[in-house]
């Protein structure tokens, strides 16, 4: 649904109503579905955590599926409306029984976009906070790192291009591509407005290269970026990936006020 970005005239409750709109009348933040990320750098980190600790963060329905966490630190380097920006997403195995569905979580999001903000918190209902996320390739290591009020709460290491990888295997640890948030809105008044676990997907997946490789995982703490309460126990692999991919609506899973 087109916006309304003009203020030639006086917008109609018609425009306010329908789905896609955002403010400001005549500048919106929020991007309408679908729109499309192209050359998309991925380093993504898998390590075991400690699962009492995951389960700790994880809110019911949801059950947890396993002790394995990833991080994913992109370079987003030609996005529609968002343009290059860098985002990081800590997500670990949860899965629906009541909608027989599997998936990932995201207890926490990092990006350095506001409107990538704005966006994954009123629509996805993800808990995402302005951040630093940085993917380089540092001499023969690619060095991925989240910064929050000045601290690196996140740095991972992998090997630079040695070994070919496929996603197929990542996928196997956790099915990232369906991934669960808690949305949490209030009325103006305090009351609830919204509270339900919803869920979204990535479409139209292209993988240009893919390589894979061991991976070091270090946590910082920091109150306002509390990663590292989920702790590394064991570091497994990572992956190196570039890709293009679209992002659409997604769907409501639970509603927690629905009776």
């Amino acid at each position: 649904m087109p916006q309304y970005t003009a203020a030639k005239r006086r917008i109609t409750i018609e425009e306010i109503c329908a789905g896609g709109f955002s403010t400001p009348l005549d500048a919106p933040t929020i991007p309408p579905f679908p729109f499309e990320f192209r050359n998309v750098e991925v380093l993504t980190l898998a390590y075991r955590s400690d699962p009492q600790k995951m389960a700790c963060l994880l809110p019911p329905p949801l059950e947890l599926d396993g002790d394995v966490v990833l991080i994913h630190i992109y370079k987003m380097n030609d996005t529609d409306w968002l343009g290059p920006y860098g985002e990081a997403n800590v997500m670990f195995g949860a899965r629906l029984p009541q909608a027989g569905m599997a998936g990932a979580y995201s207890p926490y999001l990092y990006l350095s976009s506001d409107v990538g903000v704005s966006h994954g918190r009123e629509v996805h209902g993800q808990p995402k906070k302005l951040g630093q996320p940085s993917l380089a390739a540092r001499g023969d290591a690619w060095v991925g790192t989240v910064s929050r009020n000045g601290i690196d709460i996140i740095t991972g290491t992998l090997p630079y291009k040695q070994n070919r990888g496929d996603l197929a295997t990542l996928s196997q640890l956790i099915d990232f591509s369906n991934n669960f948030n808690l949305k949490s809105v209030d009325h103006i008044d305090g009351k609830p407005a919204i509270r339900q676990i919803t869920s979204r997907r990535l479409t139209s997946v292209t993988v240009h290269e893919c390589w894979e490789g061991p991976c070091t995982v270090e946590l910082r703490p920091n109150i306002q970026a509390p990663v590292y309460r989920l702790p590394v126990v064991e570091m497994l692999n990572a992956f190196y990936w570039r890709a293009d991919f679209t992002l659409v609506q997604g769907e409501v899973l639970h509603d927690y006020l629905a009776n």
